[in-house]
């Protein structure tokens, strides 16, 4: 196994290398992202040119504690997540971490924030800020869990009032990501969360007293009252949500967002059928793919699904490994990768080999 700080990766027969004297010897000249003109995707501010974001979900459940434990670790990790073509990394930082009380911060979580919009206005990378996780069963807090829809409400919008007011001057932002993956009502008894995978869960629901309300009018009052509380401090960064693929869910939040984000995973000889279902999302708004990775399928039908996607979609992002790819490519020289190894491998290769077919040499 090559030590982490390794910097040479052979992906088949292209060589790449990161060398770096010491950390951050350069910074990046990253510009805001705003909705094109044409409404059909985006383009950098003030330059005018096209952006199409191409990146990953990183550090799903523990961004902000790696970044207090082994703040290296996350700078190494975004330069070469930017080596390999990356210009978004949509993160999710945890919400036990940052919220004290009801409408209390936790003293350190602004600066941790802060450093985090440093390490990627250096790298180049822009940010897409996931909100609201409580992903981490082990972790969550219960006096949260115990209030009622709208002091629970009043608390999500203090959170995202906290975080736009200590974003809102980054040009690193790429957008608000009002939550990831949410259901618009449940009953009491099953909770507030749900999508469960071993210690975690990845879902939660915005309402468990809905009272005559359906669930489109749910997604609307919430959407509107997070969106008001982001742009008493933020009017320039966008603003979406991730979406689980059912469109109808969605339609009636996506009235109040910038664009709209479907999380989708191609099936194994079913590539049109996620296409058809991209299309569904097309509600005259630009569509970024916030997530989307080899899981059910091979790296062809995720090839082709990519490729067939570029006619509706404006964005994508999959899922960076915890491995360094250097690691991971290692351990497939020497014959110890595991079938996880390899998939995640595979993801990494795909995301190099495409990348400027997937932007059109657009963005940076």
């Amino acid at each position: 196994m090559l030590p982490r700080n390794s910097r040479v990766l052979i992906h088949g027969s292209i060589p790449w290398a990161l060398m770096f004297l010491t950390p951050w010897a350069w910074a990046a000249d990253i510009e805001t992202v705003r909705i094109a003109p044409d409404k059909k995707g985006f383009v950098l501010h003030p330059s005018g040119d096209r952006y199409m974001p191409w990146g990953h979900n990183y550090a799903s459940v523990d961004i902000l504690e790696r970044l207090a434990k082994d703040p290296e670790r996350v700078e190494r990790e975004f330069a070469e997540m930017k080596a390999a073509g990356t210009n978004v990394a949509r993160i999710h930082p945890e919400m036990p971490r940052i919220l004290a009380g009801p409408d209390k911060m936790h003293p350190h979580t602004l600066d941790e924030i802060k450093k985090l919009l440093k390490i990627a206005e250096n790298s180049g990378i822009h940010l897409k800020i996931t909100g609201l996780a409580c992903y981490r069963i082990k972790d969550r807090m219960a006096w949260y869990d115990l209030m009622n829809d709208q002091d629970r409400w009043k608390t999500q919008a203090f959170f995202w009032e906290t975080v736009a007011r200590t974003c809102a001057e980054s040009p690193a932002v790429f957008a608000y990501d009002l939550v990831n993956e949410p259901a618009a009502v449940g009953k009491r008894d099953d909770g507030w969360y749900t999508g469960r995978m071993g210690d975690v869960e990845f879902c939660q629901r915005l309402s468990l007293d809905p009272g005559k309300r359906n669930g489109d009018c749910i997604f609307r009052e919430w959407t509107k009252r997070m969106v008001a509380a982001i742009r008493k401090h933020d009017r320039t960064h966008l603003i979406t949500m991730g979406m689980l693929p059912f469109p109808g869910a969605y339609k009636a939040a996506a009235e109040q967002l910038d664009f709209v984000s479907p999380h989708l995973y191609p099936k194994t000889g079913k590539v049109d059928d996620e296409i058809n279902l991209l299309k569904q999302f097309d509600w005259g708004k630009p569509i970024v793919i916030g997530e989307t990775f080899p899981l059910s399928c091979g790296v062809d039908d995720q090839r082709d699904f990519l490729l067939k996607s570029r006619n509706f979609a404006h964005g994508w992002l999959g899922h960076w490994p915890d491995e360094s790819p250097a690691e991971l490519a290692e351990l497939k020289r020497t014959g110890k990768a595991t079938i996880h190894n390899a998939i995640w491998l595979s993801w990494v290769d795909l995301f190099n080999e495409i990348g400027p077919q997937m932007t059109g040499g657009t963005s940076r």
